[in-house]
């Protein structure tokens, strides 16, 4: 399944800083959503790193939203809509009934919202394939808007970026050719900082006063928190000292008898576009899943839901560790989040904890293994020494991923896709 042209003068950018790139249009669709998920922030830290380059000529484009206030405002770029509302204008995008606007050299898609691109070069990112690689953590319906997105994307894009060698393996297995395939990081300096108050208010709401362990995502299948929880119950009771479980994070999509309603009754139509999924909590015990409901209310668990991008920041100084295991991610922003902030990480092997550092940068467990992730909450819990380690490791090792290099990386990859647009 090839890509639209992928010619190797195209996919490779030339030598410089890449600030000279003009008139790219950049797809933040996204952000309309009422759960951007992490492409949400991806697109937000992308932004900040193209502010810090001083980078000019790149808009900010997506379908009308009925809100008095502009949120794209708040990119720090200049934003065009779509004369459709944002709720149409991906199913157009599907159909092939709107291009985008004309006099761009390149549009990006940072997700598989992909548009008909006529007159341009088009790159879009694709975080990862996870409806392929965990099904039963997406609903139908959402598979098979996934399914149709990915061949539309490569079908229309000139290259393609992915987070992590394991989404290049995965893009190229699924027809991309390897030299449209581009590598870029996420960065890591995306939150602001802490808001030290307003953690504490959260956690007296609580009733916490002391050490925490916190657990950051989307509440969805393929996040795993049902397998967590069961962990976190054992835990428990081998550690009765194991601080409280502090679960942040919108609800998505729950497998829920009403959710298995609305799926049927919007049949084929086009899924939530940020290749998140859900956990079934409501599907059979054995795949560690549906305990995520029935455990919700044991002792020691706590749901916030969202929390301001601040109070998040606040989270993560206070936490004793982030705990973080998820079946599948194309990259994986909590742990590094928390790396940044100087917070041990307990993790499942997702791309983003450098697994082939030379230095030990987290705790990684089998995200399938109950007992694993039990013995690496009490092992953080009880070995102060290794959270210094790993605090220190951490640290260092997010403090090399910085959004200014991600956006260096796409100024490069635009300007080259501009170069051959030129010629």
């Amino acid at each position: 399944m090839p890509l639209r042209s992928c010619r190797q003068s195209m996919c490779q950018a030339p030598a410089g800083d890449g600030r000279a790139v003009t008139k790219v249009l950049l797809v933040v669709q996204q952000l309309r959503r009422p759960v951007p998920g992490g492409i949400g922030t991806s697109v937000r830290g992308l932004a900040d790193g193209l502010r810090t380059l001083g980078a000019t000529g790149v808009t900010a484009y997506a379908g009308r939203s009925g809100a008095a206030a502009h949120p794209l405002s708040e990119l720090g770029l200049p934003v065009r809509l779509s004369a459709l509302p944002a709720r149409l204008l991906t199913p157009a995008w599907d159909l092939g009934l709107i291009d985008v606007p004309r006099g761009y050299d390149v549009v990006h898609s940072p997700s598989l919202e992909t548009p008909p691109v006529r007159h341009s070069a088009l790159a879009v990112t694709i975080n990862d394939l996870a409806w392929r690689e965990v099904p039963a953590a997406f609903p139908p319906r959402g598979r098979r808007w996934h399914e149709a997105a990915l061949r539309r994307a490569l079908r229309r894009a000139d290259a393609v970026v992915v987070p992590s060698a394991t989404t290049a393996d995965a893009v190229r297995a699924a027809g991309a050719p390897s030299e449209a395939v581009h590598v870029i990081a996420l960065g890591s300096d995306h939150l602001p900082p802490p808001d030290a108050d307003g953690a504490r208010a959260l956690l007296e709401r609580l009733g916490i006063d002391g050490a925490f362990i916190v657990s950051v995502g989307t509440l969805e299948p393929r996040k795993n928190l049902g397998r967590l929880l069961l962990a976190y119950d054992r835990a428990r009771q081998a550690a009765a000292d194991l601080p409280p479980l502090v679960v942040v994070g919108p609800r998505g999509w729950t497998g829920s008898e009403q959710d298995r309603r609305q799926d049927r009754r919007h049949g084929d139509g086009h899924g939530d576009g940020h290749g998140d999924g859900a956990v079934d909590d409501d599907s059979d015990s054995s795949d560690g899943a549906s305990p995520a409901r029935r455990l919700s209310a044991l002792r020691g668990v706590h749901f916030t839901g969202e929390v301001p991008a601040a109070v998040l920041s606040g989270l993560y100084r206070r936490a004793t560790m982030l705990a973080f295991v998820p079946l599948v991610e194309g990259f994986g922003l909590p742990p590094l989040e928390a790396m940044a902030a100087g917070t041990p990480v307990l993790c499942s092997p997702v791309p983003s904890v450098g697994a082939l550092a030379p230095v030990q940068t987290a705790v990684v467990v089998d995200p399938l293994d109950v007992d694993a992730i039990a013995d690496g909450l009490v092992q953080l819990t009880e070995d102060a020494e290794l959270r210094s380690r790993l605090s220190a490791a951490g640290a260092a090792h997010a403090a090399a991923h910085t959004w200014a290099h991600t956006a260096k990386r796409y100024l490069d990859l635009w300007t080259g896709l501009a170069a051959e647009v030129g010629r």
